[in-house]
């Protein structure tokens, strides 16, 4: 286990702890798991407004004339399909079949400066940092400022209502998955995008460090009317698994295809890409298992590796991510399962501690987008 003195810390951990959050080490970093509780803060973001600090995650930058050309090489999804201010999600397949990362790829604009972000996951950044670097055969400048960035996700129904006194633009007219630069009030220059990690709609909030706090103090005090309220690692957790949003190490990892993961839709195929003949097979002839989303019908919360069983009780599978969903009120997971299993409403069990219990197949997300 990580020792504390080895791990860093974001520019507002000292925040952090002065609200008495529950501090533990996550991806390299001390980070905030929760503050009042998972559930509570789970219902503000669902149904008000909550705020993640999210600064362990990386960003790179990438310039000069073969920006593209690298990102289209070692990323599933069309970036060329993207025009200034659009956000794209996509992943890296990592030449055996499998996902080094999965990430955001935005394409931005300021003054006279080009280039692209890619926002990586922070247990990740070294490894895909070096595997970009090792594809980086084309004309582009690659540029890590992960350790000098701070991100705020502000998210939930009353994020406009919170952040659109804070800047000129309207913010609330920002179509999904698109972004700008912005003066902050107060605050100073940011990179505003309306993407999220908790399907309740709401925004990111990209700064250097030393503007944390103040847009951090600025969020809370545009907030208050809205019952805003700090939110940890663990709501994040039960939030995006809700909405059926894949979490790297859990339900993809460099042994899962994103064939298998569900993300088939951010493989296109209209460009030459790493792993793209074998992706285009595993497209036109199906693939042996697929990530589902599940149900319990029996009392049990089903957690990470929890083993997967079928009608006679053969182990099929594994939990990738399980809770009890605080929106639902129902034990829900997702796990990968043989594809005669995969289809809505077939019967499955997952052993906990032993015993037995049963679940059905669900559609993702298992619950529809606001």
């Amino acid at each position: 286990m990580e020792t504390t003195a080895a791990l860093k810390r974001t520019a507002l951990a000292h925040v952090h702890e002065a609200l008495c959050a529950k501090m533990v080490p996550f991806a390299g970093y001390l980070m905030p798991v929760q503050y009042t509780g998972v559930n509570d803060e789970h219902h503000a973001v669902r149904n008000a407004v909550g705020v993640f600090d999210v600064s362990h995650m990386g960003e790179f930058l990438v310039r000069g004339p073969g920006a593209l050309d690298l990102i289209q090489r070692i990323t599933s999804n069309d970036a060329s399909k993207l025009t200034p201010g659009k956000v794209q999600y996509s992943c890296m397949p990592n030449g055996k079949g499998g996902i080094v990362d999965d990430l955001l790829v935005y394409r931005m604009e300021h003054g006279d400066d080009h280039h692209y972000v890619l926002v990586v996951n922070a247990s990740n950044i070294k490894k895909d940092w070096d595997w970009i670097q090792q594809h980086n055969t084309f004309d582009a400048k690659l540029e890590d400022i992960s350790d000098h960035m701070s991100l705020l996700a502000v998210q939930g129904p009353k994020a406009t209502d919170t952040l659109k006194g804070l800047f000129k633009e309207d913010i609330g007219a920002m179509a999904y998955y698109t972004a700008m630069y912005a003066e902050m009030k107060g605050v100073g220059l940011v990179l505003i995008s309306t993407t999220g990690y908790t399907g309740a709609g709401g925004y990111e909030i990209y700064m250097p460090n030393p503007l944390a706090e103040k847009a951090w103090k600025a969020v809370f005090e545009a907030g208050a009317a809205h019952g805003i309220k700090p939110a940890g690692l663990a709501s994040r957790d039960t939030l995006r698994l809700e909405m059926g949003f894949c979490l790297y190490g859990n339900d993809i990892d460099d042994t899962t295809s994103p064939m298998e993961a569900g993300l088939g839709w951010i493989t296109k195929f209209t460009k030459d890409f790493t792993d793209a003949p074998l992706l285009k097979a595993q497209k036109e002839q199906g693939t042996a298992r697929k990530l589902v989303g599940f149900e319990l019908v029996e009392r049990g919360i089903p957690r990470h590796d929890h083993p997967v069983l079928d009608e006679k009780g053969n182990v099929v599978g594994k939990v990738t991510s399980g809770t009890m969903s605080p929106t639902l009120q129902k034990p829900i997971g997702m796990a990968y399962v043989p594809t005669a299993m995969a289809q809505e409403g077939s019967p499955l069990w997952v052993d906990i501690r032993g015993k037995a219990l049963k679940g059905v197949v669900k559609k993702l997300p298992f619950l529809s987008k606001p």
